[in-house]
């Protein structure tokens, strides 16, 4: 057997099919016997519930409809959007430099009015100040072998974090302290980015908290993500965005933020924390 790991999107595949194998099997059909429902072969069946082949969002709605389980349409079919979507690989987002892909999620950031972000060590793009973006960013730019847009990559971050100030929308954000404590950039330039998040803290929009280093937790995140609206989830690897739209999934993130946040340190202890940190960060210099 082997022992190498699935990528998420094969894993997304055999996730998938796994469903509609249950679905099948629940009905009491073999795969031959919905293969002659369907007219299709019943190779086509097992490729599809090993992950082999997607299904098409026609192909489930009559998967469903012969199994008498059209309830399970809805999210099945956010399933198979999300799994051909899943992979939007950053060589071909960033070819026309890392400004586009920062102004790519403008629209996203407008229309979202519930945003909750974990990282676990690195500060939220929309509370970076300028020199911190730009160490991130440079880094980010030499890694993926871009066009170096450098300057007009910062701005255009930091002109996306205009939607902070929007009354409108709520932020309910959980760091790890271990983002306080990784440097992008010099020690002073962390010490300033520390002291932008001390300001965030007084925005009546949003809800910042800290989640300590030695502390007993119920979980622990493999990656930073970002839920917005309890619609969708997005994350970053170094090699792909990933997006996940299928509301059970969602609902596993709400969660897992949830378990994170039930740990976090907020208003004066969170304070606390981030002053200590910027502290030690000073007398460094």
């Amino acid at each position: 057997m082997s022992t190498r790991r699935l990528s998420p999107a094969k894993k997304a595949a055999i996730d998938l099919g796994e469903r509609l194998r249950q679905l099948r099997t629940s009905a009491g059909f073999s795969q031959r016997a919905l293969g002659q429902a369907t007219g299709w072969h019943f190779t086509k069946i097992s490729r599809m519930e090993n992950g082999g082949k997607s299904p098409t969002e026609a192909e489930i709605r009559l998967w469903c409809r012969l199994c008498h389980a059209e309830g399970e349409i809805p999210d099945l079919v956010a399933g198979m959007r999300a799994l051909e979507s899943m992979y939007r690989e950053h060589k071909r987002q960033t070819r026309a430099g890392m400004r586009r892909l920062v102004r790519s999620s403008v629209p996203l950031y407008e229309r979202t009015t519930s945003f909750r972000i974990y990282e676990h060590n690195a500060i939220p793009g929309l509370f970076q100040t300028a020199d911190y973006a730009e160490a991130m960013l440079s880094f980010w730019i030499g890694f993926l072998d871009t066009p170096n847009d450098l300057d007009d990559a910062v701005r255009a971050q930091q002109r996306r974090q205009g939607v902070v100030r929007q009354q409108d929308k709520r932020f309910e954000v959980v760091i790890e302290e271990q983002a306080l404590r990784t440097l992008f950039g010099t020690a002073e330039t962390q010490a300033t980015q520390l002291e932008r998040l001390l300001e965030i803290l007084e925005l009546p929009n949003v809800l910042f908290g800290v989640i300590p280093m030695m502390v007993e937790r119920p979980c622990v995140a493999s990656v930073g993500f970002w839920i917005f609206d309890h619609e969708s989830v997005q994350m970053e690897t170094p090699s792909a965005a990933i997006e996940v739209t299928r509301p059970g999934e969602v609902d596993l993130y709400v969660r897992m933020f949830d378990l994170l946040a039930s740990v976090a340190v907020y208003g004066e202890s969170a304070r606390t924390l981030i002053e200590a940190t910027a502290r030690e960060l000073r007398a460094m210099n």
